[in-house]
This record gives structure tokens, sequence and C-alpha cells, in this order.
């Protein structure tokens, strides 16, 4: 019996293409498969048949009629078409060596008689199944906890570095902690593997957020959502529908976005044990939505119950991890953009700076963002040297965290000084930006 045919690799040249890297990166399906038919002459049949798409599917996603969000056709894909699983966001596939492409970059260009350097190798696929079937895979409470120090310390990375480049580990671990799913364990530990994969879903969620990848974001945390659900987790669940909130701002969707927090209420009033902590925030994203959709008196009621929740706040309460952050700085910068949102600069203004020189310095991106809205309010208020010296300043953290949100609210500042850009304060800003952000092409994406 002949073996199946192996699927044929794409060209390395292909493969390291800038516009090919970042096309697999945004999930731009349509033009992968174009880059795949132009630069490697895989025809939309073929493609069609290497990814178990049909051809008028295919056709369809390279006219850009249809999109390709599922995680089991991204994974058919990298697959079919043998496209690394790094470059997709995905773990490293089964059928991936390492090595393979440097080999073929290299060979042609060693000079004669000069010995190759070996690349150090990692163990193929084949012997990572074989030690996985005999590792001991029996879990213990520590095992649980090892796994969440881990998470926590993803989400401190991700404040200082952001999130582009942990995803990958990020993504791997999901996998891994989904994969453990599949035995049977006792009932603690099995709900604690749930609580893990919702909480590795949700990060990865919020890393493509912070990427602007909205699409890929929600598939997330509606996976998150999923596994939460799976345990009865209605205070996590009621956490992810407010991250899902937050993004529905983003997307200029205010409707969705009250939608959202209001079954994060629900479902943070009917879960036993939640705690102010977790009410107040919610409370926080509620004045978000009602501020996006210009609604004053909702805005300033949904701020009124979240001081409210946050003042019964006590010191034994057990506050789920994943609140930790919001504290007294949180609530009152928070409180700053809701105002903002609304229009009310004189009332942010104050707010924003007083939280400001609270912040951890370490969380880069949230003083980036944070002088950014600070910046906003005062050229609200026509304080047009004020307001451009506080955006200058969030440019070094902004350029130390990979966060396409903060560079392009930095852009969105650029282009809301469209009136002065002959100033020369505004002219030394702009200077600036381009400085430290170099992506930036000064236009006014918001």
């Amino acid at each position: 019996m002949t073996e199946p045919s192996r699927p044929q690799e794409l060209p390395a040249r292909l493969l390291t293409d800038p516009e090919m890297i970042k096309a697999c990166r945004v999930r731009d399906i349509a033009n992968v498969f174009r880059l795949v038919k132009v630069k490697a002459g895989v025809y939309p049949s073929m493609i069609g048949k290497r990814c178990g798409l049909t051809p008028s599917r295919v056709g369809e996603v390279m006219a850009r009629r249809r999109q390709l969000q599922h995680m089991d056709v991204i994974e058919r894909i990298s697959d079919g078409l043998r496209i690394p699983g790094h470059m997709l966001g995905l773990a490293r596939r089964p059928w991936e060596t390492p090595q393979a492409l440097e080999v073929t970059e290299r060979k042609a260009v060693q000079e004669q008689g000069q010995t190759p350097q070996q690349p150090a190798t990692l163990p193929g696929p084949d012997v990572d199944s074989i030690l996985a079937m005999a590792t001991c895979t029996s879990l213990s409470p520590a095992t649980l906890e090892a796994f969440r120090s881990s998470i926590e310390d993803y989400w401190r990375r991700d404040d200082q570095h952001g999130g582009e480049a942990l995803r990958p580990a990020i993504v791997g671990q999901l996998r891994y902690v989904v994969g453990l799913l599949k035995e049977n364990r006792p009932l603690p530990i099995q709900n604690g593997l749930y609580s893990i994969a919702a909480e590795l879903a949700r990060l990865t969620g919020w890393t493509y957020f912070d990427a602007r990848q909205y699409n890929q974001a929600r598939a997330y945390f509606t996976q998150a959502l999923q596994l939460a659900k799976e345990i009865d987790d209605r205070q996590f669940m009621a956490n992810v529908l407010a991250c899902m909130s937050l993004q529905a701002t983003y997307q200029d969707k205010p409707a969705d976005a009250l939608a959202f927090v209001s079954a994060a209420q629900d479902q943070a009033r009917s879960a036993p044990g939640t705690t102010p902590r977790v009410l107040a925030m919610l409370a926080m994203r509620g004045a978000f939505a009602h501020a996006t959709l210009g609604s004053k008196d909702s805005t300033h009621r949904a701020l009124g119950d979240a001081y409210s929740h946050f003042e019964q706040i006590q010191a034994g309460d057990a506050d789920p991890s994943w609140v930790a952050y919001f504290g007294e700085s949180k609530l009152i910068v928070d409180t700053g953009i809701a105002h903002a949102r609304l229009g009310e600069a004189a009332t942010a203004e104050p707010l924003i700076t007083d939280a400001l020189r609270r912040e951890d310095r370490t969380n880069q991106r949230g003083r980036a963002f944070h002088s950014f809205w600070l910046a906003r309010t005062q050229l609200d208020q026509g304080k047009l040297e004020q307001a451009c010296q506080t955006a200058t300043q969030a440019l070094e953290p902004a350029s130390a965290v990979a966060s396409e949100r903060v560079s392009g609210h930095l852009t969105e500042f650029y282009g809301e000084l469209a009136p002065y850009r002959d100033e020369p304060i505004a002219l030394a800003f702009e200077a600036q930006l381009r400085a430290h952000l170099p992506l930036v092409s000064g236009s006014t994406r918001p």
C-alpha cells in the first residue's frame, strides 16, 4: 500500500515575504490565498482541495465576499498549505520540522569546504507524541496553581510589553489545557482546568483586541464564554461579556456594548458570592457603554452605581484574581474617561491627572493610554500646549509596548490637531510622534 502523498511545502521565499507574514499575522485569508496563487502557483481549485474547502468558497474568500474565522478552518489552512502554525497564531503543527526552512535557504550558499554549523533542534512531533503518552498526566491542585501563576505572569508582561509576542505561547498553553480536558479527572481538577482554559481564551482574545483584530478577539472571547459556561462560572462569564462590551465601543457599536454589559450584570447578579469589586467594574463598563451612546443621565447613574459598589469592598472579600486590577486608581481614571467620552472635559481632566500620578510605572500601556485621554481632555478645553506636552509624554511608554490600540489613539490625537498643524508645538509633537512610532503615517484613522 502506498503512503498518501505529503502536501507540497510552500516556497521559503513566500513564507519569508513580509506581505505574507503580515497577511498571516492578521489572518487576512483572502490575501494569503492570493499570494499562494501568485507566488507559489497553487490555484484556487487546489487550495480548496488541500484545505477542505469548495472551489466556490475559496473564490468567495479571495473576492472578500466571505471571511474565514473559525479556528478549525484556520488549522486546516495551516495544515493544507503547510503554513507554519506560529505565522497564523497557532501552536506548532504536528507536521512541522523547525529547521527545514533554514536548511533549504542556506544549503546553496555554503562556501566550499566550510563545515556548516548545525542549528539547535527540537524533538520532532512524533517524539513529542510518544513522550506525552509516556508521561504521567495526573494533575494536582499544585499543578493548577502553576497554570494560574503563568496566567498572572502573562497579564503582567502584557501590560509591560503588549501581547503580540506572547500570543503564540498563550495559544499553545490554551490548546494544551483543552487537550487535558479530554481525560477523565476528579471533578475539582476538571473544573479547575475549565477555569484555566477560559482565562487563557479570554487573554488570547484580549491580545487580539489590543491589536485591533476584532474578529479573532470575538472568536476567543466566545470560546472563553463557552468554557466558563461548562462549569457555570457566571462571574467569569460576566467578565468576558464586559470585555466584549468594551470591544463594541471601539467598533462604534454602542447598542451592542450596552447589550453585552447588561447581560454581564445579569450574570453577575445571578451568581452566588459575586463581590462588590466585580459589580463596581461592571457598573463602570456600563458607564462606558452609556457614554458612547451619549446618554448623560444614564452614564452618571452608572458611575454612581460603580462608586456605591466600590464603597462596599472589604478586606476579606473573595475577589476573583481577574478583577484585582480594579482598584481606586482604576476607578478614578475610568470615571474621568467616562466623562471625557461625554464631552465633559473639565470634569475629566483632574480625575485622569490624579490617576496618572498613582499609575504603576511598569504598566506601560496604561500610562500611554491614560495620557492620551488626558491630552484629549486638555485639547477639548483649548489647552493646546498642555495637550501636546501630555501626548508627547505618552510616546515613550507607547513605543515600549506593542499595542495597535494605543498607537491608534495617538494617531487619532494627531488627527485632532489638524486646526493647529502649523503651530510650533503641534509640529514638535508630530516630529516626536514619527520618531517614537515610525509606522505612524499621519493618518487620522480612529
